[in-house]
């Protein structure tokens, strides 16, 4: 995991996503590729004001885009990080898939509180279904990247699985990897399988398993996420569901609607 994209736009996430990303460039000695999408209006905006109002919109937006390029890029150049410029138009997460293509790990936001636009929540899920690179969605009041402390959300999927083998170089550099295996496990790969497989990359994982007592498994898994004992959560995009877009319905999307910690998210 050495090349992490950084979606780079003027919003109320955007520190926390740049602080993120430099921590894990600097962490993983890689390489930071910032790509500044410049966000299309929509076209209700184009029907209401006509073409005239579009093209002044747009020319705003890329006027906005323009000056935080300028002081972002007066910040690179004083990090210790390799990085790069790239620049797009459009819609965020066509935009940010196109890109991924050469990309090891693409870092958003989870939803944002106050910033409808981008949707965060649904940009993260919509990299995760129809992409191919794991995402890191983080909270918009992150200061740092805390690596150290790893929890492993596993229910046995494919998709856990792909997020524990996506999320290797990151668990590396952890010092404590808990894996959290919430409810009936009978019909399901075991936690102890995804902890062997773990340490054959010298990642040494204790084991939580969690009893139901009438409480669902999202409300479980947010419990432990928000113990303040963690500084990240990797979990599978989406669960057993058949249609993946159909988990953004349940812990998925209750975990980018409010965890307070990064979620490294994979299928």
């Amino acid at each position: 995991m050495k090349t992490i994209l950084l979606l780079v736009h003027d919003d109320g996430g955007q520190e926390a996503r740049f602080q993120a990303a430099l921590d894990l460039t600097r962490t993983l000695e890689g390489h930071l590729v910032c790509l500044d999408v410049t966000i299309m209006p929509a076209m209700v905006v184009s029907d209401a004001l006509g073409d005239a109002g579009f093209g002044m919109l747009l020319q705003e937006e890329k006027q906005r885009e323009t000056t935080n390029r300028a002081k972002l890029e007066a910040r690179l150049v004083h990090e210790d990080v390799s990085w790069d410029w790239r620049d797009a138009c459009g819609e965020v997460a066509p935009c940010l898939r196109d890109e991924s293509a050469l990309a090891d790990l693409i870092v958003v936001n989870r939803q944002l509180e106050a910033c409808p636009v981008p949707d965060m929540r649904a940009l993260a899920g919509d990299l995760v279904v129809k992409g191919r690179t794991p995402v890191l969605a983080v909270p918009e009041d992150l200061v740092r990247l805390d690596l150290d402390r790893a929890l492993i959300a596993w229910d046995g999927s494919a998709s856990s699985g792909a997020a524990v083998r996506a999320a290797v170089p990151l668990l590396r550099h952890a010092q404590q990897v808990t894996i959290i295996a919430i409810g009936d496990e009978s019909d399901r790969l075991p936690a102890e399988a995804a902890a062997a497989y773990l340490s054959r990359y010298d990642i040494h994982a204790e084991i939580d398993h969690v009893v139901l007592a009438g409480e669902k498994v999202g409300d479980a898994l947010f419990a432990r996420v928000s113990s303040g004992h963690f500084g990240y959560v990797v979990m599978g995009g989406f669960g057993h569901a058949r249609v993946a877009e159909a988990l953004f319905g349940g812990v998925t999307r209750m975990m980018l609607t409010k965890s307070p910690v990064p979620i490294f998210l994979a299928h």
